[in-house]
């Protein structure tokens, strides 16, 4: 799989995936002041499942139907990294294979997806 890691989520977290051989783009890197939809095309052109803790891309991706590539939301308000990474741990282990290309929300220690 392939990721583009929202500015919210942190390092540790890129530093995580590209340890476990994931190709990770990060939007700090390229310029943390990208709007949401530039990020979206960027992801959608380069084909990277989105990672982010912004829910302002439930309502761009669920609500008004915008392309994507597949969105992870992490609903981890006032996680530090190593929580973040742990929670990504756990969702690539046990639904890896069927994230991809879907809408997918974690909050309360479950992940919902959707289509």
């Amino acid at each position: 799989m392939r990721f583009i890691v929202d500015v919210g989520v942190g390092k540790k977290v890129e530093e995580y995936l590209q340890t476990e051989g994931f190709y990770v783009k990060s939007v700090r890197e390229i310029n943390p002041c990208l709007s949401d939809i530039e990020i979206l095309k960027i992801a959608v052109s380069e084909g990277l499942m989105l990672i982010t803790m912004d829910k302002d891309f439930g309502e761009l991706v669920y609500n008004t139907g915008k392309a994507h590539e597949g969105v992870l939301i992490l609903r981890l308000d006032g996680a530090n990294g190593a929580e973040k990474v742990e929670v990504l741990k756990e969702i690539l282990s046990g639904y890896a294979d069927r994230i991809k290309g879907k809408f997918c929300v974690f909050q309360g220690g479950r992940l919902r997806l959707r289509g």
